[in-house]
């Protein structure tokens, strides 16, 4: 029996949408991991705690006088050498002036003898008309040839001599230009850490101002106890002086009542008035230093600046001692040979204290553990502890 074909309609094939489904966690999966990734990439960068900005900017400003210095120093330089330049520069005029003068008499005398014609003395003295005339006028030749010879000579002195100082000039230049680049060099490095520190500052809140505000009252109170300290621990020591000194004078004058009053008195009165004439020569000088320093407190610090209207830290010891008629040196690192070493309990006022290990700043000794210095940027010539930084060391000028 044959087989009958379906009357059945054929099924229509229905799309699913799965794959959609797929795509879609797919796209889903991918901004996912994505995310992910680019989160794990760039993390945002923690902000720096206010102590660590603190640490950060104290070392730029302390950086940024060591350059400070450095730059005080080329420009000191590059001002003697200009002026060693100007000198040498004058002087060669000069002796160009002199060759030139040198070279005209040697003119004349090459002239004079192309006027003469070049003949011999055999036949000037056959075509002339007096003979007597001629030996007279020989006489005078042989004068002038003497002198001829003098200016020939001279000229050469003096052409190398002026050939001597022009290369002197010259190298001296070179050491000018040299000494300008380090000047220049100084100068931008100055700007970069300052620039630096004031980048650090502007990015903090006003909160983490405040913080490190607190910071630096806290700093400035340990150090003034410290000072404190140091002007109790020096008040008992003159005391001490003061009353051995007091006891000494006493038992001589026993002594001299018991009749051995002239040898005791000559040998006492010579080294007593010696010490006091030193010592108060030195507090009258030092009086002057303070007194002008005082009158600078509030003025602005200005990296490179030696007043009147501004100082950095040397550029101020060195305008208060020259009150005095001392003469320092422009910079810290050379102002620190100059005089006596002192320890720190034997400070006197007037004295000169230096910190940090690379000796980038300096300020005058008042008294009590105190100073008057130029502190950094943005602040004013103030008295301040002496123990708001690290010591390096103390001298006494003169």
């Amino acid at each position: 029996m044959p087989v009958l074909a379906s009357h059945r309609k054929p099924r229509t094939k229905v799309r699913t949408t799965t794959p959609a489904v797929g795509l879609t966690t797919a796209a889903l999966a991918s901004v996912t991991l994505l995310s992910t990734q680019s989160a794990t990439a760039a993390p945002a960068e923690p902000k720096p705690a206010v102590e660590e900005v603190q640490k950060k900017v104290d070392a730029l400003y302390r950086q940024a006088g060591a350059a400070t210095q450095e730059y005080n120093r080329a420009k000191a330089a590059s001002a003697s050498q200009q002026a060693k330049v100007d000198t040498l520069l004058s002087d060669v005029a000069k002796r160009t002036e002199k060759i030139n003068e040198a070279r005209r008499a040697l003119g004349s005398y090459a002239a004079a003898q192309y006027r003469n014609g070049g003949i011999g003395p055999a036949a000037t003295f056959f075509l002339a008309d007096n003979p007597q005339g001629y030996f007279d006028q020989s006489r005078l030749m042989d004068r002038a040839t003497e002198r001829q010879q003098r200016s020939v000579t001279e000229f050469r002195t003096q052409q190398a001599s002026a050939a001597k100082k022009r290369a002197e000039a010259v190298k001296s230049l070179e050491t000018l230009t040299e000494t300008q680049a380090t000047l220049a060099s100084s100068k931008k490095d100055v700007q970069t850490k300052l620039a630096e520190a004031r980048g650090l500052l502007s990015r903090l809140t006003a909160e983490e101002k405040a913080r490190l505000a607190e910071l630096e009252r806290k700093k400035k109170a340990e150090a003034k106890e410290k000072a404190a300290k140091l002007a109790a621990r020096q008040a008992a020591e003159a005391k001490e002086r003061a009353e051995a000194e007091e006891k000494a004078r006493e038992e001589a004058a026993k002594e001299s009542g018991d009749g051995s009053g002239t040898g005791s008195g000559t040998g006492t009165d010579p080294g007593s008035g010696t010490g006091s004439g030193t010592d108060s020569g030195y507090a009258a000088k030092a009086e002057k230093v303070l007194a002008f320093a005082r009158a600078q407190i509030g003025k602005p610090y200005v990296w490179g600046a030696s007043g009147p209207s501004s100082y950095d830290c040397s550029g101020l010891t060195q305008a208060a001692w020259r009150e005095a008629g001392v003469t320092l040196p422009r910079t810290t690192w050379d102002q620190v040979e100059v005089g006596t070493r002192v320890a720190t309990s034997d400070l006197k006022p007037g004295d000169l204290v230096f910190f940090y290990d690379d000796i980038s700043h300096v300020g005058i000794y008042k008294g009590d553990g105190m100073m008057i210095h130029a502190p950094k940027p943005g602040a004013n010539v103030r008295e301040e502890s002496i123990y708001y930084m690290p010591i390096y060391g103390s001298v006494r000028p003169a």
